[in-house]
């Protein structure tokens, strides 16, 4: 451990800094909470960092989260770099805590926003192309690093920066895996959280890229549906995806898009959106795109969004060929055919 201390030294930030950024870990700070502990809102004055404000995780043990968690997210962050990662400015592990220290995403995490009914289509799709992209570049389909399984992949981890820019976030449960095999199989304890988790993988324990493509899915679909894909009622707990997978077999997506965005949605966005999410869920690995596919379909729903889509772009993603409506629009027709 000296030696990847003595690796990252760079990053190393002094707690008594980071007390002073946090006013001694004040519970006024506090801007949020998850599976490795709290995470507090603070400045920091440093040569080497451009910004001020940061987002600083400190380590709670009583989650279950510990050293192995706390150096593989350094080394992750460190060693992959990417406009819709999080950037990671510096780490603390002195006195017993054990701390990390983000860029500050000022717009929180997509959990959220999902139903922010300013949140409009447009930027939904753009939030949802943002995190395809950082989860494609981890993925690595060109096979020039190790694939990244995130393994924990849900709202809660996309955070968005004033820009509203996605950003993935929250490594601690990740995976690494040769980028050069098509697939990449890692037996390994449970991980990740219910609701988001990959069925087949709840039942082999076998992680593949396809288990992040899968939990992508369900975010896709909690974006379209304004809320999150399980709750705890009357004692139980709920989980929406098969009633959402049903709902589109049934073409009956108007019962579950979540309110007001129907009179905003051009009708060719929404159909290659749901189409991709709903094959990010198909029950096997074989049949689930690659995120890289996720990405070019997702361009193509904001494209025609914007109003800038082709019939040429239907055709790169051996879309069936579509019918035309009023003013000539070109519309997939195909099992996604909406009942609006």
């Amino acid at each position: 451990m000296a030696f990847f201390m003595k690796e990252f030294e760079r990053l190393k930030i002094a707690l008594e800094e980071i007390k002073t950024a946090t006013e001694n870990f004040d519970e006024r700070r506090v801007i949020g909470n998850g599976g490795f502990g709290k995470v507090y809102k603070g400045e920091l004055s440093h040569s080497n960092r451009s910004e001020n404000m940061f987002a600083i995780k400190r380590l709670d043990p009583k989650y279950g989260q510990g050293d192995a968690e706390f150096y593989k997210e350094i080394r992750t962050l460190c060693c992959y770099r990417h406009e819709n990662l999080i950037s990671l400015q510096g780490f603390c592990k002195e006195e017993g805590e054990t701390i990390l220290v983000y860029e500050y995403a000022s717009r929180g995490s997509l959990d959220r926003l999902l139903s922010d009914v300013t949140l409009t289509w447009t930027q939904r799709i753009k939030i949802c192309l943002d995190a395809a992209k950082g989860l494609s570049f981890l993925h690595d389909p060109n096979g020039t690093h190790q694939r990244v399984l995130h393994c924990d992949l849900k709202s809660a981890n996309f955070l968005l920066d004033n820009n509203m820019t996605a950003k993935v976030s929250d490594f601690g449960l990740s995976k690494m895996g040769p980028a050069s095999q098509q697939y990449s199989h890692l037996i390994t304890n449970p991980v990740g959280t219910p609701g988001y988790c990959d069925p087949l993988y709840m039942y082999t324990y076998c992680l593949t890229k396809e288990s992040d493509v899968y939990s992508f899915g369900v975010v896709l679909f909690e974006v379209l549906c304004g809320r999150l894909c399980a709750e705890y009622s009357n004692g139980q707990f709920n989980v929406y995806v098969p009633f959402w997978k049903t709902t589109c077999e049934e073409k009956k997506l108007d019962k579950i898009i979540f309110r007001g965005l129907v009179p905003q949605m051009d009708p060719t966005s929404l159909e290659i959106f749901a189409d991709i999410a709903y094959q990010c869920l198909h029950n096997t690995r074989e049949e689930r795109p690659a995120m890289s596919l996720v990405v070019k379909h997702l361009k193509v729903s904001l494209d025609f969004q914007e109003g800038h889509g082709h019939y040429e772009e239907l055709v790169e993603l051996k879309l069936p060929k579509g019918v035309l409506l009023d003013g000539g629009k070109t519309v997939i027709s195909y099992c996604f055919r909406l009942c609006l």
